[in-house]
């Protein structure tokens, strides 16, 4: 089976502003979503859209452009597309490869506090892919 966009996901600086915009433009975003820092929407085709105002939760390394620290607005990512590749050995392998071609890793392979095993790499383009799998689908749990 060939490989599918799994998330397309935007990073916002205001969520209530966010999620005003994506209802005025129709989807159907859950109620009460305000008060989350992450929120998801299943589209019919199967991909997820998702809006983030907290992407540091997962990302230890993302740097916010108000947080002190931040040089200019290519030190991190308005936008990511996530591709999920089921398991923590598929991710660990597909970012060596990748990496191993010469394209630039962001992040390397890490685990997150929810369960799942992360890695961040440009394309050529320097857009943000972050490559995603299981750790429970691996035989591996989220405190290893």
């Amino acid at each position: 089976m060939a490989l599918e966009l799994y998330m397309l996901g935007l990073i916002t600086q205001d969520m209530g502003k966010a999620l005003e915009f994506y209802r005025r433009l129709g989807l159907a975003i859950p109620e009460g979503s305000e008060k989350q820092t992450h929120v998801g929407v299943k589209m019919g085709s199967g991909l997820t859209f998702f809006l983030d105002s907290n992407p540091s939760r997962w990302d230890p390394g993302f740097v916010s452009k108000n947080e002190p620290g931040h040089l200019e607005a290519a030190d991190s990512y308005r936008s990511v597309l996530e591709f999920y590749l089921e398991t923590q050995e598929a991710v660990d392998t597909k970012y060596a490869e990748l990496t191993g071609f010469g394209y630039q890793g962001l992040r390397t392979p890490y685990k997150t506090s929810f369960g799942m095993h992360f890695a961040l790499i440009a394309d050529p383009d320097g857009n943000t892919i972050l490559l995603s799998g299981d750790l429970a689908a691996s035989g591996t749990s989220k405190d290893a």
